[in-house]
């Protein structure tokens, strides 16, 4: 199964209000497992960064100016998710901004049914518990060091370990569970025969049962008929 991991930096909140896209970074993913391929692109917002987006991801107005607009890469982007499921951190934020960029390029939406939306799962997974993508890294261990800012690109490839953590870790695929090359030894068991034991009771045995019975205050039912 093909899935795309990824995430967007963008210039605000509401491409409604204004904000573009300027920044996408994409993993590929087969059977839940990164394949190499990915994608990274920085988009020119034909719009100034304001001071507080640049303190978030670092991306500035200056760094952008001579990158192409998005309808000039949006083949590029197309072609690579393909028709493939969109996994992505509070993904309806994503699907936004990129659903607006397509519009304004006179594009079809990408439908929200291929939508896999991480935090969703999170929430649903550790009802109560911190579900950013730093906290489930703590959570599953996966090494963010070098998340000093935010970064489409290397979001979307931590987030494609949380998302395999999420749905079950690499010990789901049974290929994946550490085999052993040593031979293992055949082990066999002897066994001694022994003839059954005797299960009916002996005269004595029943004497004694009688004996007991007789000594009851209350006659037991059997004995009634």
């Amino acid at each position: 199964m093909r899935e795309i991991v990824f995430d967007t930096e963008t210039t605000g909140f509401d491409p409604e209000k204004g904000d573009r896209l300027i920044e996408i970074g994409c993993v590929e993913l087969l059977d839940r497992l990164p394949t190499g391929r990915t994608l990274h692109l920085l988009v020119n917002p034909e719009r100034d960064v304001p001071a507080a987006a640049v303190e978030v991801h670092g991306i500035t107005t200056e760094m952008l100016r001579d990158k192409p607009k998005f309808r000039e890469i949006v083949d590029e982007f197309l072609e690579f998710i393909g028709d493939a499921p969109l996994v992505a951190h509070n993904a309806e934020f994503d699907f936004n901004f990129i659903n607006w960029e397509l519009k304004n390029c006179g594009r079809e939406a990408v439908s929200l049914r291929r939508m896999v939306d991480t935090l969703e799962i999170a929430k649903r997974k550790f009802p109560g518990a911190k579900a950013t993508l730093d906290a489930l890294c703590t959570r599953f261990g996966v090494d963010r060091s070098a998340r000093i800012k935010h970064g489409a690109l290397l979001d979307a490839q931590l987030l494609a370990e949380v998302y395999l953590e999420l749905m079950g870790g690499r010990q789901s695929r049974l290929e994946l569970v550490a085999e052993t090359t040593e031979a293992v030894e055949e082990i066999k068991v002897v066994r001694t025969w022994r003839a059954p034991r005797p299960h009916e009771p002996t005269e004595e045995e029943l004497a004694a049962h009688a004996a007991f019975l007789d000594k009851m205050k209350k006659t037991p039912l059997w004995r009634q008929a």
